[in-house]
């Protein structure tokens, strides 16, 4: 009941408090992401709402609106990163392999550094998430990346009250050490399939009881995290780089009905086929230790391709800091240099990922009722020479180029990592 009255009135005051007066960008180049790309385009915001997208003779821009001339420029729909450790966030300890009742909501510090770099990279919409040294390393959060004193202010609550997240799970060689972890690859799916039984009759149990508090079973943090993912409520977002703990991740998720989005896939291209005929939602990443790490030593640009002619819906993450959310624009334009299409690829940092998020109704592409979350880009999204100009995260502000603050987040020097130690990224944490 409280997290349900906070996230409610975090999410009031966001509306509140957002321009009260209509903003319309004119003249630019914009990339709506839910039809063609409009030479001359024009898009309204009010309210932290989109208004209007389209082009410029057929808009008809509100009379007390503010006008912004982005003639020159590109506006496109705010970028979401599927996968990302900003925030300064931990999970699981090394207590237990499978540790579903940890969240990441008790750890993050929204005065980390790095928010307001993935704020100068056109980020809006991220999904944190603890590391892969787990089987089941805890819960992820879906943050908008508005300017916020407290982690409420960056939440994103639910229909329910609820922040918003996923759970985060891995396979292959992170979660492989000393008991009480698996040394195998069949003993770590062997373990999940177990969990997975005891919450199906935990959950057997609360039914059977219809609501006699005598005879519900006493209440269990790890399994009512894994009630959510049986119920198809809470997503899991996999770790997974080897074609055949690809595989695994698939039938385990069919076994129970469960709904995954699969990161990293760097063997992807080699199980496209497999891939597409299931549908799966696949996350990757362009560039992921390769020679630094044995599973991703076969990571290749040219994923993206292969699993978008096979059918698989394809995003990007970052994986920040394993990419810098600053960054994330090249991962696209990689993709495409290696034979994905533009549109998809520009598809992949918005709205698929809001798909995998379960946002797209929200998030991801320029359209009336949608947040107003957008980048303004100093040329086109996939040119190495183009700069992040602004970012709006619900009609607000965010990130401004020409503010010194905020530029300095964008370049680097001197107070642009405040908050920040030496960074040692651990295999068994962050990849």
């Amino acid at each position: 009941m409280l997290f349900r009255n906070l996230c409610s009135l975090v999410l009031w005051l966001s509306l509140a408090f957002a321009q009260d007066v209509p903003v319309a960008f004119t003249g630019g180049r914009v990339i709506p992401i839910a039809g063609p790309e409009i030479p001359d385009g024009v898009v309204v915001i009010e309210k932290g709402k989109i208004v209007a997208a389209g082009p410029s003779a057929s808009i008809r821009i509100p009379a007390n609106a503010r006008r912004q001339d982005v003639r020159g420029k590109t506006v496109m729909p705010g970028l979401i990163d599927s996968h990302s450790h900003i925030g300064g966030i931990d999970g699981g300890d090394s207590s237990a392999p499978i540790q579903p009742e940890v969240r990441v909501l008790d750890s993050l510090d929204v005065r980390d550094a790095r928010i307001q770099k993935a704020q100068a990279g056109g980020i809006t919409v991220v999904n944190v998430m603890p590391g892969s040294g787990h089987l089941l390393s805890g819960q992820t959060l879906y943050l908008k990346l508005r300017d916020g004193r407290t982690v409420y202010d960056l939440l994103m609550p639910g229909a329910d009250g609820k922040p918003l997240g996923g759970i985060k799970m891995a396979n292959g060689t992170n979660s492989r050490r000393n008991a009480p972890f698996p040394g195998t690859r069949a003993k770590s799916a062997a373990l999940v399939r177990e969990e997975y039984v005891k919450a199906q009759e935990y959950r057997d149990k609360i039914h059977k009881a219809n609501g006699d508090t005598s005879k519900l079973p006493a209440r269990d943090l790890r399994l009512e995290a894994l009630v959510e993912v049986l119920d198809r409520k809470r997503v899991v977002h996999h770790h997974t780089h080897r074609h055949d703990d690809i595989l695994t991740v698939l039938r385990i998720a069919k076994e129970f009905n469960i709904r995954v989005v699969l990161h990293h896939v760097s063997d992807g291209w080699k199980v496209a086929e497999e891939l597409g005929a299931a549908k799966a939602m696949c996350s990757i990443i362009v560039l992921d230790s390769p020679g630094g790490k044995e599973e991703a030593k076969d990571v290749s640009f040219a994923t993206g391709g292969a699993l978008e002619k096979a059918g698989a819906l394809v995003g990007f993450h970052t994986d920040d800091g394993i990419t810098d959310s600053r960054l994330f624009l090249r991962s696209p334009a990689l993709a495409v240099r290696a034979g994905m299409s533009r549109e998809k690829a520009l598809f992949g940092v918005t709205m698929a990922n809001a798909m995998m998020l379960g946002l797209e109704d929200r998030v991801g592409s320029l359209e009336a009722g949608k947040d107003a979350d957008l980048v303004i880009l100093s040329g086109d999204p996939l040119s190495v020479y183009t700069k992040v100009l602004e970012t709006w995260v619900d009609g607000a502000k965010v990130f401004d180029r020409a503010d010194p603050k905020d530029r300095l987040y964008a370049t680097g020097g001197f107070g642009a990592s405040h908050d920040q130690g030496p960074e040692i990224f651990y295999v068994e944490e962050f990849e």
